[in-house]
This record gives structure tokens, C-alpha cells and sequence, in this order.
């Protein structure tokens, strides 16, 4: 299973979340500390939850970490998140 599928999996389970997006942005960081030739290690994701209803920012943040501790230290170099409740939107 590829990363992105993982992180995928990950966040659907853990925020059940109305909307998700997870962009690999690897390729534009290619020769670039963290990078792997293969790609899957940057990665910027979108997700909008009602879990994140009443969490500020640092909070969500944490919630997304949580959810792919894993993979942030064993594949993810970079994770670029934005956060948002329904309300948000």
C-alpha cells in the first residue's frame, strides 16, 4: 500500500472526515533533504471534520499527528496541513 493510501486510511478512521485531500508533493523536492527517490515523503493534506469542531489550530494539528505517528517517523518528511471544521468551510 502506498503512503498516500496509508495516510489516507489513517484519517479517514481516525476524523471520519467530510472532505480529504492528501497531495504527494514529492517531486518537487527532489534532491532535497528528506527526499526519497522514489517519492512519498512530502506530502501536503487537506481535511475537513467535525472532530476538529471547538480544537484551535495547534490542536487539529495534533489530532492529524496522532492519527499518522508512524509514518511521520518512518516515511513523512514533510506533512503541510489545513485543518478546518464545517464551520471553517
Amino acid at each position: 500500500m502506498s503512503i498516500r493510501a496509508i495516510i489516507e486510511t489513517k484519517l479517514k478512521a481516525a476524523l471520519k472526515p467530510e472532505h480529504l485531500e492528501v497531495i504527494d508533493n514529492s517531486a518537487q523536492h527532489a534532491g532535497h533533504a528528506g527526499a526519497r527517490p522514489g517519492g512519498e515523503s512530502h506530502f501536503a493534506v487537506v481535511v475537513v471534520s467535525t472532530a476538529f469542531n471547538g480544537q484551535n489550530r495547534v490542536q487539529r494539528q495534533r489530532m492529524v499527528y496522532q492519527a499518522l505517528s508512524e509514518e511521520m517517523t518512518s516515511h513523512i518528511h514533510a506533512l503541510e496541513l489545513k485543518t478546518l471544521s464545517p464551520d471553517d468551510v
